[in-house]
Protein backbone atom coordinates (compact mmCIF):
# COMPACT_ATOMS: atom_id res chain seq x y z
CA UNK A 1 0.00 0.00 0.00
CA UNK A 2 2.95 2.71 0.77
CA UNK A 3 3.13 3.16 -3.21
CA UNK A 4 -0.76 3.44 -3.84
CA UNK A 5 -1.99 6.95 -4.65
CA UNK A 6 -5.42 8.08 -4.08
CA UNK A 7 -6.48 11.78 -6.13
CA UNK A 8 -7.95 14.17 -3.89
CA UNK A 9 -11.43 14.03 -5.35
CA UNK A 10 -11.30 10.42 -4.43
CA UNK A 11 -10.77 11.57 -1.26
CA UNK A 12 -13.51 13.91 -0.94
CA UNK A 13 -16.06 11.49 -2.75
CA UNK A 14 -15.41 8.48 -0.32
CA UNK A 15 -15.78 11.55 2.90
CA UNK A 16 -18.90 13.02 1.01
CA UNK A 17 -17.95 15.90 1.91
CA UNK A 18 -14.89 19.20 2.10
CA UNK A 19 -11.59 19.32 3.66
CA UNK A 20 -11.29 20.49 6.85
CA UNK A 21 -8.76 24.10 7.45
CA UNK A 22 -6.17 22.04 8.82
CA UNK A 23 -6.16 19.66 6.32
CA UNK A 24 -6.01 22.25 3.91
CA UNK A 25 -3.45 23.50 5.18
CA UNK A 26 -1.33 20.22 5.47
CA UNK A 27 -2.30 20.26 1.55
CA UNK A 28 -1.06 23.37 0.37
CA UNK A 29 2.18 23.33 2.66
CA UNK A 30 2.79 19.96 1.09
CA UNK A 31 2.33 20.86 -2.44
CA UNK A 32 3.90 24.30 -1.88
CA UNK A 33 7.15 22.51 -1.00
CA UNK A 34 6.83 20.29 -3.67
CA UNK A 35 6.94 22.44 -6.98
CA UNK A 36 9.28 24.80 -4.87
CA UNK A 37 11.71 21.87 -4.96
CA UNK A 38 10.79 21.40 -8.24
CA UNK A 39 12.03 25.47 -9.35
CA UNK A 40 15.40 25.18 -7.46
CA UNK A 41 15.69 21.94 -10.12
CA UNK A 42 14.13 24.17 -12.91
CA UNK A 43 15.56 22.81 -16.27
CA UNK A 44 14.18 23.41 -19.45
CA UNK A 45 13.23 19.78 -19.52
CA UNK A 46 11.71 19.45 -16.25
CA UNK A 47 9.54 22.71 -17.34
CA UNK A 48 8.56 21.27 -20.59
CA UNK A 49 7.53 18.18 -18.88
CA UNK A 50 5.50 19.97 -16.27
CA UNK A 51 3.54 22.10 -18.86
CA UNK A 52 1.25 19.22 -19.55
CA UNK A 53 0.08 19.38 -15.59
CA UNK A 54 -2.92 21.50 -14.45
CA UNK A 55 -3.51 20.74 -10.30
CA UNK A 56 -6.89 19.18 -10.06
CA UNK A 57 -8.59 17.30 -8.07
CA UNK A 58 -8.15 14.54 -10.09
CA UNK A 59 -4.50 15.18 -11.08
CA UNK A 60 -2.97 15.51 -7.02
CA UNK A 61 -2.46 12.55 -6.00
CA UNK A 62 -1.37 11.46 -2.10
CA UNK A 63 0.35 8.19 -0.61
CA UNK A 64 -0.06 6.82 2.01
CA UNK A 65 3.34 7.53 3.26
CA UNK A 66 2.50 11.00 2.97
CA UNK A 67 3.68 11.77 -0.42
CA UNK A 68 2.68 14.32 -3.02
CA UNK A 69 2.79 13.92 -6.97
CA UNK A 70 0.37 14.96 -9.76
CA UNK A 71 -0.42 12.87 -12.88
CA UNK A 72 -1.23 14.38 -16.91
CA UNK A 73 -4.11 16.55 -16.72
CA UNK A 74 -5.18 17.46 -20.49
CA UNK A 75 -7.00 20.46 -20.73
CA UNK A 76 -10.99 19.04 -20.65
CA UNK A 77 -14.00 20.98 -19.65
CA UNK A 78 -13.73 19.64 -16.72
CA UNK A 79 -9.88 20.79 -16.19
CA UNK A 80 -10.88 24.17 -17.51
CA UNK A 81 -12.42 25.45 -14.04
CA UNK A 82 -8.69 24.59 -12.62
CA UNK A 83 -6.74 26.38 -15.48
CA UNK A 84 -4.91 29.53 -15.45
CA UNK A 85 -6.81 32.04 -17.63
CA UNK A 86 -4.05 33.17 -19.33
CA UNK A 87 -3.40 29.19 -20.11
CA UNK A 88 -7.03 29.23 -21.66
CA UNK A 89 -5.95 32.43 -23.48
CA UNK A 90 -3.64 30.67 -25.27
CA UNK A 91 -0.70 33.40 -24.06
CA UNK A 92 3.13 32.30 -24.00
CA UNK A 93 4.40 30.60 -20.85
CA UNK A 94 7.79 29.44 -21.63
CA UNK A 95 8.79 31.79 -18.51
CA UNK A 96 9.02 29.37 -15.26
CA UNK A 97 7.81 32.48 -12.84
CA UNK A 98 4.81 32.29 -15.71
CA UNK A 99 4.63 28.75 -15.73
CA UNK A 100 4.30 28.76 -11.79
CA UNK A 101 1.83 31.33 -11.49
CA UNK A 102 -0.36 28.78 -13.81
CA UNK A 103 0.50 26.21 -11.43
CA UNK A 104 -0.75 28.74 -8.01
CA UNK A 105 -3.24 29.29 -9.73
CA UNK A 106 -4.77 25.84 -10.47
CA UNK A 107 -3.76 24.74 -6.78
CA UNK A 108 -5.78 27.50 -5.19
CA UNK A 109 -8.65 26.86 -7.48
CA UNK A 110 -8.30 22.59 -6.94
CA UNK A 111 -8.14 23.63 -2.63
CA UNK A 112 -11.25 26.38 -2.57
CA UNK A 113 -13.18 23.17 -4.65
CA UNK A 114 -11.97 21.15 -1.84
CA UNK A 115 -13.66 23.29 1.07
CA UNK A 116 -17.12 23.71 -0.97
CA UNK A 117 -17.61 20.08 -1.94
CA UNK A 118 -20.83 18.99 -1.44
CA UNK A 119 -21.35 21.89 0.86
CA UNK A 120 -25.39 22.91 0.74
CA UNK A 121 -25.71 25.93 -1.77
CA UNK A 122 -26.47 28.46 0.88
CA UNK A 123 -24.08 27.36 3.35
CA UNK A 124 -20.60 29.67 3.55
CA UNK A 125 -17.08 27.84 2.90
CA UNK A 126 -15.69 27.32 7.12
CA UNK A 127 -12.49 28.93 6.47
CA UNK A 128 -10.55 31.59 9.18
CA UNK A 129 -9.67 34.83 6.99
CA UNK A 130 -6.05 33.99 6.87
CA UNK A 131 -6.55 31.03 4.26
CA UNK A 132 -9.57 32.23 2.71
CA UNK A 133 -7.34 35.71 1.59
CA UNK A 134 -4.36 32.96 1.40
CA UNK A 135 -6.61 30.96 -1.46
CA UNK A 136 -8.05 34.14 -2.82
CA UNK A 137 -4.81 35.74 -3.89
CA UNK A 138 -3.75 32.51 -5.47
CA UNK A 139 -7.22 32.69 -7.71
CA UNK A 140 -6.47 35.90 -9.35
CA UNK A 141 -7.63 36.21 -12.68
CA UNK A 142 -4.07 38.38 -13.18
CA UNK A 143 -1.29 36.50 -13.01
CA UNK A 144 0.87 38.95 -11.43
CA UNK A 145 -1.66 39.95 -8.67
CA UNK A 146 -1.52 36.14 -7.31
CA UNK A 147 0.89 35.41 -4.43
CA UNK A 148 3.93 33.40 -5.38
CA UNK A 149 5.25 30.09 -4.31
CA UNK A 150 7.25 31.28 -1.70
CA UNK A 151 5.28 33.62 -0.11
CA UNK A 152 2.64 30.47 0.36
CA UNK A 153 5.44 28.61 1.53
CA UNK A 154 6.30 30.87 3.97
CA UNK A 155 2.64 31.38 5.13
CA UNK A 156 2.04 27.89 5.48
CA UNK A 157 4.79 27.14 7.62
CA UNK A 158 4.05 30.29 9.84
CA UNK A 159 0.29 28.53 10.18
CA UNK A 160 2.01 24.88 10.94
CA UNK A 161 4.48 26.95 13.66
CA UNK A 162 1.57 28.92 15.39
CA UNK A 163 -1.02 26.41 15.24
CA UNK A 164 0.97 23.39 16.49
CA UNK A 165 -0.23 21.54 13.12
CA UNK A 166 1.15 18.38 12.34
CA UNK A 167 3.12 18.04 9.28
CA UNK A 168 1.79 17.25 6.29
CA UNK A 169 2.88 14.07 5.50
CA UNK A 170 0.82 12.66 8.30
CA UNK A 171 -2.21 14.55 7.53
CA UNK A 172 -1.76 13.14 4.01
CA UNK A 173 -1.19 9.78 5.02
CA UNK A 174 -4.11 9.91 6.96
CA UNK A 175 -6.76 11.23 3.93
CA UNK A 176 -5.44 8.24 2.48
CA UNK A 177 -5.51 5.60 4.99
CA UNK A 178 -9.30 7.05 5.57
CA UNK A 179 -9.98 6.51 1.73
CA UNK A 180 -8.46 2.89 1.71
CA UNK A 181 -10.73 1.81 5.39
CA UNK A 182 -13.56 3.12 3.98
CA UNK A 183 -13.25 0.95 0.58
CA UNK A 184 -11.72 -2.22 2.64
CA UNK A 185 -15.22 -4.11 2.28
CA UNK A 186 -15.55 -3.30 -1.31
CA UNK A 187 -12.19 -4.20 -2.48
CA UNK A 188 -12.49 -8.04 -0.19
CA UNK A 189 -15.69 -8.12 -2.39
CA UNK A 190 -14.38 -7.02 -5.70
CA UNK A 191 -11.46 -9.49 -5.00
CA UNK A 192 -8.70 -6.97 -5.00
CA UNK A 193 -5.83 -7.59 -2.53
CA UNK A 194 -3.70 -4.20 -4.26
CA UNK A 195 -4.92 -1.23 -5.24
Amino acid sequence: MSSTFVTLAEVLECRGGPLLEDEVWSLLLGTAESLVDVSYKGTVILLMYLLMYIISPTSLLLSATGTLAFKNCTLSDEACTFTAPEMLQGLSHSNLSVFYQMLVYSLGMTLYWSVDYHLPQNQPVQLSDHLNSLLLSMCEDLAHRRVNLNSILESCESQHKASLLPPPNRVIGQLVEDVFHKNVPLRILLGCHGM
